[in-house]
């Protein structure tokens, strides 16, 4: 059940196939999701970003635009996008609550209550819902990141009324049974194996995030360290839930062929009986200053090395006045936005210095941000060839700036990507939900756009030259030993979350 936009966004291995960029828009860094169990380890580009001030404190409880939205007495958000292209309904249910809000001692513990949602209620049995949403000719799934836990269910329009019942059951009634827990605990500790433990890319990206972050909650890992989840008990699970879980810490978004007040009705009918209670105080938690290059170097069996170069990078806090962002999301459509981008022309065709090289930058967040190179060096060059080239490329930049050409480029790429995105009602759910994730308004989406569209080759350049600097800079190397020392696990049937 693990979860982007932008990491983000997030788990994917390196050496890979040529990526897209996308701009602010896909599962954001850190996600675990069984529907793509690679999206999560490393970040790619930004998730969808957000509304001008002066428009989120002018809204109404209900936007007479769409989206349209309105809050429940009990502090629920209910944001619905019509798109009547097709007779389907998504509903998310996003908590904001994740990784990032657990303490040591305790990491992981966001994912694996997210496992237990799917364990029942006095009304609903263990495994129950996933077979009412099969039945209903639909499909489901939840997925965990360091910012939020999110459920969807996608399903034909007439049995939306079932799915919000179904999720707003569990919202306050869920079972965190004590034998379900045990069962459910040793997925989850096989999940860390199969996905970290024994992929070295992962290992490597996870050591390297704690050395990134070392007073920040992010340098834990989403899914949690081994020796959390092996003491964890289905006590620690149940008051994860009864301190987070009620609908003044969650909002619901809906998109599809519906109307939207029929949609706030059945909210009210279905979520609205449910009780809100106080939510514990979040104190604010910064990350000191970096002062320095910090170098790891993860010892794995593998077949080739891996470099990881992550740069402390801002997130976007201010639509209207911050720059950096969009610049800094610019800059990766331009060095590995598609195949003729710097990274791949120079670096992997002509060079011959690198297999891949790969760029990712989260800059929607509830915390700090990142931005991360990767890439693998090709047979007969060394990790050393691979990051002296790849800050030749950053050089490049930083004193000659960028072409006209790349820059229309760039915003074209990144336009038809947005634009593509619209097709999926999905797509748009995520878009609306990972926004709000990040404490921004969703009525500022096109606003992004329009904003990245205005970025110029002066501003990549210098934020080129502010955030590419070693004083906060911090460099991973995988150093692969011989497979013969990889361990041999027998295959296990997957899992659903």
């Amino acid at each position: 059940m693990a979860a982007k936009t932008g990491l983000n966004s997030n788990r994917k291995p390196l050496g890979k196939a040529r990526p897209t960029v996308r701009p602010f828009f896909l599962p954001p860094p850190g996600t675990l999701t069984s529907a793509d169990p690679e999206a999560i380890m490393l970040p790619r580009s930004l998730r969808p970003l957000v509304l001008a001030l002066s428009l989120a404190a002018a809204a109404p409880a209900t936007v007479l635009a769409n989206p349209y939205e309105t809050t429940l007495k009990n502090g629920l958000r209910v944001i619905v996008k019509e798109d009547r292209r097709a007779p389907t309904a998504v509903q998310m249910v996003w908590y904001r609550i994740g990784s990032m809000d657990e303490v040591d001692g305790q990491s992981g513990v966001a994912h694996v209550l997210e496992h237990m949602m799917f364990k029942g209620t006095p009304s609903v049995g263990p495994g129950e819902f996933n077979k009412r949403v099969a039945a209903a000719g639909g499909r489901d799934n939840a997925f965990t990141s360091r910012d939020y836990t999110a459920y969807f269910q996608q399903v034909p329009k007439e049995k939306l009324p079932e799915m919000m019942a179904l999720e707003a059951d569990r919202m306050r009634h869920l079972n965190v049974d004590a034998q379900e827990f045990a069962q459910e605990i040793k997925v989850v500790m096989e999940e860390r194996r199969m996905r970290t433990d024994d992929n070295p890319q992962a290992k490597l990206f996870e050591q390297m995030n704690a050395a990134a972050f070392q007073a920040h909650p992010y340098r834990r890992p989403i899914i949690g360290w081994m020796n959390d989840l092996e003491n964890m008990t289905a006590a620690d699970a149940k008051a994860w839930y009864e301190t987070w879980y009620m609908p003044n810490n969650a909002y619901v978004v809906i998109t599809g062929d519906v109307d939207h007040q029929a949609v706030f009705a059945l909210a009210e009918e279905h979520y609205g009986v449910l009780e809100s209670r106080p939510l514990p105080p979040r104190r604010p938690q910064s990350e000191p200053a970096q002062e320095g290059i910090r170098r790891i170097s993860v010892k794995a069996p593998a077949e080739l090395p891996a470099l990881i170069m992550g740069w402390k990078a801002p997130v976007l806090r201010d639509i209207e006045r911050d720059r950096d962002p969009y610049a800094l999301d610019m800059l990766t459509a331009v060095l590995d936005g598609h195949d003729a981008a710097r990274f791949n022309k120079k670096l992997v065709r002509e060079d011959k210095v690198a297999l891949s090289v790969d760029i990712g930058y989260d800059g929607t967040a509830r915390g700090p941000g990142m931005l991360y190179i990767t890439g693998t060096p090709s047979e007969g060059r060394s990790i050393a060839d691979l990051e002296a080239a790849i800050r030749a490329e950053i050089t490049r930049i930083q004193q000659d700036g960028v072409s006209p050409a790349e820059l229309k480029r760039a915003r074209a790429q990144l336009l038809a990507q947005q634009i593509y995105k619209k097709d999926s009602m999905f797509g748009q759910a995520m878009e609306i939900g990972q926004t709000e994730a990040a404490n921004l308004p969703w009525q500022g989406i096109e606003k992004m756009l329009e904003k990245l569209q205005q970025v110029s080759a002066e501003d990549i350049q210098a934020a080129a030259r502010k955030y590419f600097t070693d004083d906060t800079l911090t460099v991973g190397v995988l150093d692969p030993q011989p497979l013969a020392q990889a361990p041999r696990r027998p295959a296990q049937a997957g899992r659903r979350h």
